[in-house]
């Protein structure tokens, strides 16, 4: 049976810091794709059914400056970005696995910066 389509893929992210009042967006990489799964018709308590998902493998992190910080704030952001990517269980202490999510170019600030 096939079918992981797991990869690298260019993505265009929003980050912010309350205290600068901007968003920047930025590229950057992350794991996007499909990979194998099946919903079994009995569900066996014994034998829990660990659904996959494309998600990464190894992470390299790298930093940008917001603008609009003021003098005494940190402008400084650092963010996750994927280097490898498989198809494994949703890891939830480092990563949203809600099925729907605010999204990658979300903003809570009034205004974003390219």
């Amino acid at each position: 049976m096939c079918c992981s389509s797991c990869e690298l893929t260019n993505i265009i992210i929003t980050v912010e810091k309350e205290e600068c009042g901007l968003c920047k967006s930025i590229n950057t990489m992350w794991c996007a794709g499909y990979c194998y799964t099946q919903d079994l018709v009995y569900k066996d308590p014994a034998r829990p059914n660990i659904q996959k998902t494309c998600t990464f493998k190894e992470l390299v992190y790298e930093t940008v400056k917001v603008p609009g910080c003021a003098h005494h704030a940190d402008s400084l952001y650092t963010y996750p970005v994927a280097s490898e990517c498989h198809c494994g269980k949703c890891d939830s202490d480092s990563t949203d696995c809600t099925v729907r999510g605010l999204g990658p170019s979300y903003c809570s600030l009034s205004e974003i910066k390219e």
